[in-house]
């Protein structure tokens, strides 16, 4: 049985996550675009396509954590440090993607279909005829999007480290 606890453990990590953060990775450049012509109908399309990959597969995520439990339980190991580590990095990595990600690329989403056609803003005051209103000031969504994905990808990238060369494991190395 902790065998197909595992190998489900693992496919639903490849499978859900996996695209979660290739598409989050891939929304930055693509706002980017969005940001450049507002026009850009293909940008667009390939922004809602990415946030509701993003949006689809963090909610398939869940059972990541699920098979993962109930593999750890099977082998005894729900006390290890190293559990206790990736637990607390999953948990992490999954409130960046709620609370951060996948909420700014909405209100990035939303911002980019409110835009009318036309060429981005220029330099000069204010907006006017085929300007685009400025935004608050801050770093733009594309490099806080960019920023925040980098670090769920990291998030991600330890727990894998930590799952493959975990103390005890019977891999010898």
């Amino acid at each position: 049985m902790t065998k197909l606890l595992l190998s489900l453990h693992v496919l639903a990590a490849l499978l859900a996550i996996g695209p979660v953060t290739i598409a989050a990775s891939m929304f930055p450049a693509a706002l980017r675009r969005t940001d450049d012509d507002p026009g850009d109908l293909e940008a667009l399309a390939t922004l809602k396509t990415l946030h509701r990959i993003c949006r689809l597969y963090a909610a398939l995520g869940i059972a990541v954590p699920v098979f993962g439990f109930a593999t750890a339980s099977s082998l005894g190991v729900l006390g290890s440090p190293w559990l206790i580590t990736s637990i607390l990095l999953t948990a992490a990595a999954a409130a960046l993607l709620a609370l951060l990600i996948l909420p700014v690329q909405d209100a990035a989403l939303t911002e980019a279909q409110a835009q009318p056609p036309g060429p981005a803003p220029g330099p000069g005051p204010g907006p006017g005829p085929g300007r685009r209103p400025e935004r608050d000031s801050g770093p733009p969504a594309s490099a806080r999007l960019a920023m925040l994905t980098g670090v769920f990808n990291l998030l991600w990238a330890t727990v894998t480290v930590l799952m493959i060369i975990r103390p005890g494991s019977t891999t010898g190395a």
